[in-house]
């Protein structure tokens, strides 16, 4: 089923959810967003990611460099392929490619007043080395071994080898960029990062911050009155709890909210019948995975998790779960990212060939297991129960097990990894071959999830992100696809569309590899 890209219509029951009717004239006095998401969010630390953490520091921290955007009929897109600066003005690399010094945009403030320093660069690298969480992930993908400020407005970038990737990663909320001279204010003998008080508050650069949470209830965000791009539209936005997806689009239609978080697809079809609302389109890149523990009995068996691909019927999925939208996964790069080679898919519908592969993996007699799911992402309990369902068939029992989104969160972290087999949905925020391989399929990737190692894997990921052959990069790519392929440690499904529901006045949506709005892109009119 394709989904129209247009504006859409319909009239709708008020919402009662909410008492925000008699707040909308003043929201648009004010210039205040109205936002309906499933919780508040649980911290502002981008290297520590808890429900509603992404959704809301991409607000707060911003990059030394940005991509360049384009315009395709009517609307603006990222252009990966370009780089420009943002909060550095410059940039100058090394003849070897191992030393970058960037020169700071001068007038960069943080709504605390304090100017944009290479002390704070320095320091909120510092903070990701020593977490060694995402931040410090992704500074090793880029090759950086260290950070040095130089001066107030030149700071030292310092790799282990040349990266093609180097200055994309720089575009991302992590390793942030804070204020350093605000965050010390909160920093103590054991908690020396201040990752106690950033649970409920912020320190950035970027066009918003906090003002204030109220646990299960909102948060209050307000443009940064010293943002160096200007003023954004919206002054204030208020990020409100509303855990019922239907009661977001009730609000959304009422006109008692500007935005909600991601709706379900049967929810985009719905409100294609009205036209107090608007839903825009753009492809994902996060598959819907449903993964295999590698390391657990009977998942450390590679028949098992042969078997298992084969008996999932992937169209039926994507017309049971996604209602006909999305791509089928042909492998574990998304396909809007340069690199993907879906041609090395290996596991078409065959029951017949799972039962057997079973068989040899000795579960001739069936086998159960447990299939943990959440609700970080809507699809998820659908998905859990088609994939059980069509599992049936080949004699496997799939007993369905829901957990809370920080659970699986936590479970399913580096040094966790405990659960079995589990739903979960991740992706590439760079849109690169080798940085999508290094997260999610190298043996230390943040996102492996699943305690799947490969040396071989590896080492071909490892030779791709050293070399500036473009030729060579696609060849190593495809050599780690076709042996993660082989290896089998996910059930390939579907890859979502990313829809954004909003009124219909709103404008200005740029869709970003993390799938998360910017709210300074966004206006009225």
């Amino acid at each position: 089923m394709k989904l129209r890209r247009r504006t859409l219509l319909a009239g709708a029951t008020a919402a009662t959810y909410l008492p925000l009717t008699s707040r909308t004239l003043q929201a648009q006095q004010t210039r205040t967003m109205l936002l309906a998401a499933p919780g508040t969010p649980e911290g502002f630390d981008g290297d520590a990611l808890r429900p509603g953490t992404q959704e809301t520091v991409t607000q707060i921290y911003e990059g030394l460099t940005r991509y360049a955007r384009v315009e395709r009929n009517g609307r603006t897109y990222l252009d990966p392929n370009r780089i420009e600066g943002h909060l550095a003005e410059s940039w100058k690399p090394s003849e070897d490619g191992l030393r970058w010094v960037f020169t700071l945009r001068s007038g960069v403030k943080s709504p605390f007043g304090n100017e944009l320093t290479a002390a704070d660069v320095e320091w909120g690298w510092q903070k990701s080395f020593a977490q060694k969480r995402t931040g410090a992930f992704i500074a090793g993908v880029a090759n950086v071994t260290g950070v040095k400020a130089l001066s107030p407005r030149e700071v030292e970038f310092t790799l282990s080898a040349p990266s093609s990737i180097f200055l994309s990663c720089l575009t991302l909320y992590t390793p942030g960029i804070y204020d350093s001279t605000e965050m010390k204010k909160h920093v103590t003998a054991e908690d020396p990062w201040g990752l106690k008080w950033l649970e409920t508050n912020s320190a950035g650069f970027g066009a918003y911050h906090v003002e204030s949470v109220q646990p299960g209830q909102q948060a209050v965000f307000v443009a940064n009155p010293n943002y160096f791009r200007g003023a954004p539209y919206f002054q204030k936005v208020i990020y409100r709890a509303v855990p019922s997806g239907a009661s977001r689009v009730a609000l959304l239609r009422s006109q008692q909210v500007q935005w909600i978080d991601r709706p379900n697809v049967q929810q985009v079809i719905d409100m294609q019948k009205d036209k107090r609302v608007k839903v825009q389109q753009a492809d994902g890149r996060a598959m819907c995975s449903v993964r295999m523990n590698n390391s657990v009995k009977p998942f450390d068996d590679v028949r098992v998790r042969r078997a298992f691909n084969f008996a999932i019927d992937r169209d039926k999925l994507r017309q049971a779960v996604l209602l006909g939208t999305g791509q089928d996964a042909g492998t574990v790069i998304p396909p809007i990212v340069a690199g993907a080679d879906p041609s090395l898919f290996a596991y078409g519908h065959d029951p017949a060939k799972a039962k057997a592969l079973l068989a040899e993996a000795g579960y001739a007699n069936g086998l159960d297991v447990e299939l943990t799911f959440s609700d970080i992402v809507w699809w998820e309990e659908q998905m859990a129960v088609q994939v059980a369902d069509q599992l049936k068939a080949v004699g496997v029992t799939a007993k369905l097990q829901r957990i809370p989104a920080s659970d699986m969160r936590a479970r399913s972290a580096p040094g966790k990894q405990d659960i079995p087999f589990f739903t979960f949905e991740d992706g590439p925020i760079v849109l690169d071959p080798v940085y999508t391989m290094s997260l999610l399929t190298m043996s230390n990737g943040v996102s492996n999830r699943m305690r799947y190692k490969n040396p071989e894997l590896d080492k071909l990921i490892g030779e791709a992100r050293v070399t500036l052959d473009m030729g060579k990069r696609t060849a190593l790519m495809h050599d780690a696809q076709k042996l993660w392929m082989a290896d089998a440690p996910w059930i390939l499904t579907v890859y979502p569309d990313v829809f954004e529901a909003m009124a219909p006045a709103v404008s200005g949506w740029v869709p970003h590899p993390d799938d998360q709005e910017r709210w300074v892109d966004l206006k009225v009119g």
